[in-house]
């Protein structure tokens, strides 16, 4: 009765938790994801299956943790033996190292999910609040300044360029743009860096008004933008927006290609998800299908396969700690850079503008622009920036993926 009483116990993975006490870190962590997408509803739509991901990579002896290639490719599976992955058979992977492995080295480590999230999020953008308020959309790129200080304070900190690169595009504040450029660069720590660019993000409503009360003024967060709009009239006038809203993703896809080519990948398909979109009715199926089943399928892979990243050998070191706090200072970087250009302007400028705008030069679309508009009515009932936002917003979105290719062009 004793033996069996072993073999049922050598059975579970209760002897393995109890050996290696790590994995209860583990097990909370992925609680406490859970909570937030769930209870607090912090970006439910990737940190649940990110989340998840984290529970079920860390149960000893379920095999759906991903196994990280070294430099050379070489993994260790579960027998000892070492292989490298990069000439095993997808069937092999399945095989040898579970059916986590396989959705990981097939759709993620390739770069094949990130550019197709991105082609749903250009289908589900409208580009018209930027393109009506096309000069707001230079805070945009003024707020991916907090990206190369980073990279720099990384570098100095004792990460290697590759991986302070990955880091600092947390920054951007765009999970897909971190995800593709953490896997060019340094896909040993795509489990950590994803986690905090997406937990970062689903904190939006929280960084970007303690960054805000720290860096303006409440005079310069009254500034009523509509005011100034009719103090001093716009000469710019776009008589057919929806002919604009077809050639801007045609004409930006040729410039980002022929500037950073290696941007392409995300620009490139961000633009064609919004090329179908306003193209119309002739369009409509393959508007449907990029910006739902495609890309609610694509959110599932990636968010399952990233939290299986995060077992406790990649997750559980120092230098997980530093990308926490290095993804921090990235992300209230960014926010502040956008505010000083803003305050930079308006020195030199008689039109005003709210340094809530520059606030917004992230990803986080359209969360980023609520938070702002929020803050703004707070002070002013009847100062609605939304819109206003919106524009340095989505000039982010693009800021952040060509930053993405400028990274990996110098250090990939």
């Amino acid at each position: 009765m004793g033996e069996v009483l072993e073999k049922v116990y050598d059975m579970t993975a209760i002897s393995n938790i109890a050996d290696d006490p790590r994995f209860l870190i583990m097990y909370l962590l992925a609680f406490v994801l859970l909570y937030l997408g769930i209870k607090k509803n912090y970006e439910p739509l990737l940190l649940i299956p990110i989340a998840f991901g984290v529970l079920i990579a860390n149960f000893p002896g379920g095999e759906m943790g991903v196994i990280a290639a070294d430099g050379q490719g070489m993994v260790k599976l579960p027998n000892g033996t070492m292989r490298n992955v990069w000439e095993m058979p997808l069937h092999d992977i399945a095989h040898e190292m579970g059916i986590m492995n396989f959705i990981y080295y097939m759709l993620i480590k390739t770069g094949f999910i990130p550019p197709i999230i991105f082609m749903g999020v250009g289908a589900l953008t409208d580009f018209g609040p930027m393109l009506r308020n096309l000069r707001l959309s230079i805070f945009g790129a003024a707020a991916q300044f907090g990206i190369f200080a980073v990279l720099l304070i990384a570098v100095a900190s004792g990460f290697s360029l590759k991986e302070a690169g990955s880091l600092a595009i947390i920054g951007g504040a765009d999970g897909p743009t971190a995800i593709f450029t953490t896997i060019k660069l340094a896909p040993d720590l795509l489990g950590p860096i994803a986690i905090a660019a997406y937990s970062y993000m689903s904190l939006v409503p929280i960084i970007i008004p303690l960054v805000v009360k720290l860096t303006c003024s409440e005079k310069e967060l009254k500034i009523n933008m509509k005011e100034q709009d009719k103090l001093y009239p716009s000469s710019q006038e776009f008589k057919n927006m929806r002919v604009l809203k077809i050639l801007f993703p045609i004409a930006v896809t040729t410039v980002v290609a022929i500037i950073v080519p290696s941007a392409v990948p995300l620009v490139g398909m961000l633009m064609f998800g919004n090329l179908i979109k306003e193209v119309g009715n002739s369009t409509s199926r393959l508007f449907e299908a990029a910006s739902n089943g495609i890309m609610n399928t694509a959110t599932i892979f990636l968010g399952l396969s990233v939290g299986a990243t995060m077992t406790v050998e990649a997750f559980l070191n120092l230098k997980t700690l530093g990308i926490v706090v290095g993804g921090f200072f990235a992300f209230a970087l960014s926010i502040a850079s956008g505010i000083m250009l803003v305050k930079l302007f308006n020195l030199f400028s008689k039109k005003k503008i709210n340094p809530l705008i520059g606030a917004t030069g992230l990803s986080a679309v359209p969360m980023a622009s609520r938070v702002c508009n929020e803050i703004a009515t707070k002070y002013d009932p009847k100062n609605h920036v939304l819109n206003y936002c919106m524009s340095s917003n989505i000039s982010g979105v693009i800021g952040s993926a060509v930053a993405a290719g400028i990274l990996i062009s110098f250090l990939g």
